[in-house]
């Protein structure tokens, strides 16, 4: 009879940008290091997770219930990807709701102890989980799926914003934990300002000290100020750099995308085009969104925008809505032209960044998005939308030089001649001059 398998359990939070890292790092575990996976979420995930999965694998998908209407949640939304933005914070909060199934899942599992999983990776926002292991006997680790930098910069802004005295855009402040010469600007920091205290994060920060290891999507070589910052605060747990994490999992959705913009990208000189893409949850407000499409439009560069409603504009169907943030005409103009490309549900990323035509990234500032960029030698420009982005923005401008800030959250006033100026900037090439297939 052959040995069975070690067991582990992972255990992200139901949202996309979450998913995306944790399952490559499921079927590395299973194809590369011979593990039996147990992949834990909730229904509409674990339903898109089985359409995802290769043919080969033997990945366990256990559905653990959730019921978002008992947390003032409209009905059927426990994926981030069904709720407007405002929601998705309540939707991290009303997380906690699932531990007790958790719990059950967990001891099941366990079975009385006879072979229990090797060991539970829950995502950042499932620091609660920690205990549950623990009650099983069963070693625990966080699987952060950002940077060390840019979590770092959150964590301390996180526990320490009740005591940062900022008056205007430009202040800097030192945040406690980095070295001396690392000062923050308000840009930085802007939308956790707004907010306040965030009593979940707290909270949240406080439990990651009960894991038994921190697991970051990033490289150790680079990465060292934020590692080094976990391994000073939590020093009872080990900090491991395990990336680039990168997806590579394929579907139907996503052969039809290819499909559909390949053609155009294939048309266009190298280097040409500035792609643009705020992430699955993420977008500028109506005004913003307004001042970008002008912006591309009077800029000499070709662009694909992944194009998703402002958030004050969000429905089910995301384009059954009002129009009026893109600016009169300017779809038909730029089919027209041959200049833009408007993709409105979903994009192949990967494959995008790296087709020789893109020149460079416009991106919010994921740790995911910023990662496919560097993984495929593009620089960006930042548009940072909140939680550890702002930081994801400063290093890579300032510690790495491989972007640009050009504006940031979705609140603050941002004209489109400015925005020209840096999508310009970056698009140069190395005698100067801008990238755009009328001078090539």
């Amino acid at each position: 009879m052959f040995p069975q398998k070690e067991t582990l359990v992972l255990f992200p939070f139901m949202a996309q940008g979450h998913i995306i890292p944790f399952l490559p790092l499921a079927l590395k575990l299973e194809q590369e290091k011979g593990y039996s996976i147990t992949f834990v979420n909730t229904p509409l995930n674990i339903q898109k997770l089985g359409q995802n999965l290769p043919k080969t694998s033997t990945i366990r998908l256990i559905e653990i219930p959730f019921d978002a209407t008992e947390h003032g949640l409209p009905p059927d939304s426990d994926a981030a990807g069904t709720l407007p933005q405002h929601l998705i914070r309540h939707l991290v909060e009303s997380s906690v709701a699932l531990k007790p199934a958790f719990r059950n899942l967990v001891s099941n599992l366990a079975g009385g102890g006879r072979n229990p999983p090797l060991c539970i990776i829950s995502d950042m926002f499932f620091a609660w989980s920690a205990e549950v292991a623990h009650e099983s006997g069963i070693p625990h680790a966080i699987f952060n799926i950002g940077a060390g930098y840019g979590t770092a910069g959150w964590h301390k802004t996180c526990l320490n914003i009740t005591h940062l005295k900022i008056s205007n855009c430009d202040d800097e402040l030192f945040l406690p934990g980095f070295p001396k010469n690392f000062r923050f600007q308000t840009k930085n920091l802007i939308h956790e300002i707004a907010k306040g205290p965030w009593k979940f994060g707290q909270e949240m920060f406080g439990k990651w000290k009960e894991t038994d290891a921190m697991l970051f999507n990033t490289v150790e070589e680079f990465d060292e100020i934020g590692l080094t910052y976990f391994r000073e605060n939590f020093p009872n747990c080990s900090v491991y750099a395990i990336g680039p994490i990168l997806s590579k999992a394929r579907n139907e959705e996503e052969d039809n995308a290819t499909t559909n913009h390949k053609k155009w990208l294939d048309s266009k000189p190298e280097k040409s085009v500035l792609y643009v893409a705020f992430g699955s949850l993420n977008s500028p407000s109506e005004t913003q969104t307004m001042e970008l499409a002008k912006a591309l439009e009077a800029s000499n560069v070709n662009f694909l925008w992944v194009l998703r409603p402002p958030a004050s504009s969000f429905t089910t169907d995301n384009y059954n809505g009002n129009k009026d943030f893109l600016p009169t005409g300017f779809e038909e103009r730029i089919k027209t032209s041959k200049k833009g490309l408007l993709l409105k549900k979903w994009a192949p990323q990967m494959e995008i960044l790296s087709h020789e035509s893109i020149g460079a990234f416009l991106t919010h500032c994921g740790w995911n998005s910023i990662i496919e960029a560097l993984s495929n030698g593009v620089p960006m420009l930042t548009w940072p939308m909140g939680a550890e982005h702002p930081f994801n923005a400063k290093f890579l401008e300032e510690e790495m030089g491989v972007s640009i800030w050009v504006a940031n959250g979705v609140s603050i006033e941002v004209k489109h001649e400015e925005i020209v100026k840096k999508i310009e900037l970056i698009m140069k090439d190395d005698e100067g001059n801008v990238i755009e297939e009328k001078s090539l």
